[in-house]
């Protein structure tokens, strides 16, 4: 799997940057107005150039010339107001940041931009800098370079949680984008347990005839056709003292998706490769919260397996029993996400921990809801929905809430069992699945859904500029360093 390959980023100060111009083949700029690139490299050239062109300084505006030095230095300049949020900032710096190949040496500038402001910009273009580092491919003859420097001229400190939190993502997608001949479900547990190893997580495999003597009926359902390999991974970070009570991250581990005996159309099975992304969220966010050094317990259940088709394929109308006793009617076998999910998050809930993220590629209604563009989420505490909608903002990583009305349930009612799986009509289905698991939460924990709606979305999103996304990560974090989020 490709190492996380990224430039040595310097911080330096802002002044006369003349004396180092020569070293530089790309400049990004993020300023508000024309006239703050006064104070900018080739200011009198961009400013006659801007202008030439008639280049209207409207928020979110691109404009990239050619300076007229040996190098042909790019010189790529983006503008911005006080009113654009975190997500706008990163869109601009995303188109900032598109290096032509060769580019060893870049700067950053927010020239005119002061305080919050410039510290914002530069933190975008950063941020975008870290998530060009490249992703696994097996194109013959492909090769992807990144530059050796990144000069920063203004404030930071050296950035120790944005280069962490872009890492995490970085392994999200890196994992993700790996055809499932490579990751497999036995793949995936030996490469989740020498990350292990290199991190100093505790590392625990829950596989079949383990979860059958536990009764997990549901995950095991699944699994109950190709299952070589499958099972639920239990990582474990402990600091040494910890301030906050222990947080659990689930994530659903599809690592191919038939669709079951219910089976997809072609168009809808390519790229089912993806559907452990949200174990790789997970996991991501877990390696991040790792390397900050986070002040509480994490537990981190994966549940990895693979939805295939054959003779002992689980089938429609079927009844199984989950780990904590709730039966199950099978209703529909392309709705494998939440039956592995269930068993996984009523093993996560047994630990009492104080709050329990869970991601998953679940849902089409939630992407039909919402496009890709953001994720839904979905929490037993409707008092946090203004603050996940904030996390949202901050990080970059939108979220709506969607509600968990309990008069949806009866949408769930089944004759012959306690619950059904889903329903055939499909109607709300992303509200559907998060009520079903939401009764596998024992003993009340603050619970947090997210429907990654958005990750995947064609040309990249805010600062990741791949297709795949890994969205979640930075969420998660800006969620969790929030000091008036009290779980």
């Amino acid at each position: 799997m490709t190492t996380f390959k990224v430039p040595r980023v310097r911080y330096r100060k802002v002044g006369d940057q003349t004396a180092d111009l020569k070293r530089y083949q790309h400049i990004a700029l993020i300023v508000r107005a024309t006239a703050d690139l006064a104070r900018a490299p080739f200011a009198d050239i961009l400013q006659k150039r801007l202008k030439a062109q008639k280049v209207t300084a409207k928020p979110g505006t691109v404009f990239i010339t050619e300076a007229p030095d040996e190098a042909g230095t790019t010189l790529a300049v983006g503008f911005a107001d006080d009113s654009q949020d975190t997500f706008a900032h990163l869109e601009l710096a995303r188109k900032l940041t598109r290096f032509r190949p060769g580019v060893a040496h870049v700067a950053l500038l927010a020239p005119g931009l002061t305080g919050a402001a410039q510290k914002e910009a530069l933190r975008a273009l950063v941020r975008c800098i870290y998530a060009q580092a490249p992703l696994p491919s097996r194109q013959t003859g492909h090769t992807e370079s990144v530059p050796a420097t990144v000069d920063v001229y203004g404030p930071g400190d050296g950035d120790a949680t944005l280069r962490a939190s872009a890492q995490g993502n970085h392994l999200a997608r890196a994992l993700s984008v790996l055809p499932e001949n490579e990751l497999g479900p036995a793949d995936y547990v030996k490469r989740v347990k020498k990350l292990a190893a290199e991190n100093g997580w505790r590392f625990r495999f829950l596989d079949e005839k383990r979860l059958a003597a536990l009764g997990a009926g549901a995950f095991l359902a699944v699994t109950r056709t190709r299952a070589a390999g499958a099972g639920i991974v239990h990582l474990r970070y402990a600091p040494r003292q910890a301030l906050r009570p222990p947080v659990a991250l689930v994530g659903k581990g599809i690592c191919f998706d038939t669709g079951g005996v219910n089976l997809k159309p072609a168009r809808h099975m390519y790229g089912m490769h993806e559907d452990m992304q949200g174990s790789a969220v997970a996991l991501g966010t877990l390696l991040a919260l790792t390397q900050t050094k986070a002040p509480f317990q994490i537990d981190c259940y994966l549940a990895i397996a693979e939805n295939a088709i054959g003779p002992l394929s689980y089938r429609p109308n079927e009844v199984v029993r989950a780990v904590d006793g709730t039966t199950i009617e099978v209703v529909h076998t392309d709705a494998e996400g939440r039956m592995v999910l269930a068993d996984t998050l009523a093993l996560a809930a047994r630990a009492r921990p104080g709050l329990i993220i869970d991601y998953a590629t679940l849902t089409g209604a939630c992407v039909y809801a919402l496009g890709t563009r953001m994720a839904g989420a979905f929490t037993n505490r409707p008092g946090l929905y203004l603050r996940l909608i904030e996390a949202g903002r901050a990080s970059g990583e939108r979220v709506w809430p969607f509600p968990l009305s309990d008069d949806y349930t009866a949408d769930l009612k089944s004759d012959i069992a306690d619950i059904k799986q889903c329903t055939l009509e499909g109607e709300a289905d992303h509200i559907l699945a998060a009520l079903f698991l939401k009764r596998f939460i024992a003993h009340d924990p603050t619970w947090i859904h997210l429907d990654l709606s958005a990750g995947r979305h064609k040309g990249g999103l805010g600062a990741i500029p791949s297709d795949t996304t890994g969205f979640g990560v930075d969420f998660t974090l800006a969620l969790l360093a929030d000091p008036a989020f009290d779980w």
